[in-house]
């Protein structure tokens, strides 16, 4: 079940909403726990016994660690989580990858290919084990105590609002969420505001241009025209980031229609004038989480600098992994790593002697080739699509239909507006927490015209790609 489904917006969550604010407060937590483990059960039910498993055994395993006195007992049981957590994302997500791989080596030295029973990848596994990670760790280093109740726990690794697809809650950020929190009714109107925003982006934009995206990267590369590998790859570009984005922006309104505070995931990462400022506006979440609990600990940039480069490299050849198995995903991870290493040896300057403009314009067509390797299938593929993309040849197009333009037009205006002083402005006072009364009812009204457009859109077409399931 996605947030961009009439299931979820017209049984789900009007369902959920209106039991959660009737009952007592003492009884909400309870009411969010068991919303959320149907929610799960509903899009993996054959994973759900493991999941429950999985947070029961986590929370007895960090409780444990944090009443014992030992440092080294302490350690033992931190261990102890991590390879819980982590050995089942390795089995879960990456099985297949490395079974595939010995097999690849086998039969080029002309051995039998393992036997093996493909394993099924349930949904949301990346994002709630970063979450059990971060749990267990901020315990460890005392940054915040552990919860009393079990249920609490559950909580705040199953929230439905960012269950499947994020933001990454850090434990620290949400800890005092846990135990209290208010709902004044400004939150669920602004709440209710930044869901449609994301409701829009997701169905109206990124949906559109899926349907040209799919269409390019389903055609022969060998006979595609550049034309449409560029148009292509563009389509892909703003649909990947209205497509997470407005999810993490429904997940955003949801969470503060029932009291919650999430951090931001998105920060118009296209107008960034270096690739480490993109990495600073783009998944803000994963960025943090890799930097709070992967970066510092293995030095940071307290190290020397060769360290620091090496360090950048592990940093994100494990995001690119995080994202999926596959060899394309570790080339993305390898390709945005070495721009981060060339902005700290000489690119930021260069940029910046270039202009704002230029520099935007470059950094977002160094992000654009990095998503081709991204979306492919296989690396050759990725190499197929870069030859159709620089042969500067005629040959096979896509059909262009007038609404995909129309949409790829909003996407870029909606993209690169905030570089520009007047977009920047209307673009903060459309994402404030607090608004005039004027400005309320105006923009109360535009989100329930846009609701109703996005939903109308929902009605009459099947087709309701969600990126971010996969990972």
């Amino acid at each position: 079940m996605v947030f961009s489904s009439i299931e979820f917006i017209f049984y789900f969550l009007p369902l959920v909403l209106l039991v959660y604010y009737l009952v007592p407060d003492k009884a909400k937590n309870a009411v969010l726990l068991m919303a959320s483990l149907v929610f799960y059960a509903w899009g993996a039910p054959d994973f759900f016994p493991i999941f429950v498993a999985s947070m029961i055994c986590n929370f007895l395993i960090t409780n444990k660690m944090h009443r014992t006195e030992s440092l080294k007992s302490k350690k033992g049981w931190l261990a102890l989580s991590m390879v819980l957590n982590i050995g089942l994302l390795a089995y879960f997500k990456y099985m297949n990858f490395f079974v595939d791989n010995v097999n690849a080596l086998l039969q080029l030295t002309h051995h039998a290919a393992l036997q093996f029973t493909r394993v099924a990848l349930p949904v949301g596994i990346s994002f709630f084990t970063f979450q059990s990670i971060s749990y267990t760790v901020d315990v460890y280093r005392k940054v915040s105590a552990p919860l009393n109740r079990w249920y609490d726990y559950m909580l705040y690794i199953s929230l439905f609002p960012q269950l499947i697809a994020g933001p990454i809650i850090r434990y620290n950020t949400i800890a005092d969420q846990l135990v209290s929190r208010s709902i004044p009714m400004e939150a669920r109107v602004g709440g209710f505001m930044r869901f449609t925003i994301g409701l829009g982006k997701k169905v109206l934009i990124a949906n559109t241009l899926a349907v040209f995206a799919d269409e390019v990267f389903a055609m022969d590369f060998g006979s595609m025209s550049s034309g449409t590998a560029w148009l292509g790859i563009l389509a892909y570009t703003f649909q990947i980031y209205f497509d997470f984005s407005g999810y993490s922006d429904m997940a955003i309104g949801i969470g503060r229609m029932l009291g919650f505070r999430f951090g931001e995931n998105f920060n118009v990462p296209y107008i960034s004038q270096s690739i480490s400022e993109f990495w600073r506006r783009w998944h803000i979440t994963l960025g943090g989480f890799m930097k709070e609990y992967l970066y510092i600990p293995l030095g940071g940039n307290r190290v020397s600098p060769g360290r620091t480069y090496f360090n950048l490299w592990v940093v994100f050849l494990i995001s690119g992994l995080w994202h999926g198995a596959s060899w394309n995903f570790v080339l993305w991870g390898v390709f945005h790593g070495t721009f981060l290493i060339l902005d700290r040896l000489f690119m930021v300057g260069f940029l910046k002697k270039m202009g704002r403009l230029p520099a935007i314009l470059l950094t977002f067509l160094v992000v654009m080739l990095g998503w081709v390797v991204f979306r492919a299938e296989t690396v050759g593929d990725a190499l197929h699509f870069y030859q159709a993309l620089f042969a500067f040849r005629q040959g096979t197009s896509a059909a262009i239909a007038p609404q995909f333009l129309l949409f790829l037009l909003l996407a870029i205006l909606f993209s690169f507006s905030p570089a520009f002083r007047l977009g920047d402005r209307c673009m903060g006072g459309l994402f404030a927490e607090t608004h005039s009364k004027t400005a309320t009812i105006v923009l109360f009204t535009i989100s329930m015209l846009l609701f109703f457009i996005s939903v109308g859109n929902l009605a009459v077409t099947d087709f309701n790609p969600f990126i971010y399931f996969r990972f």
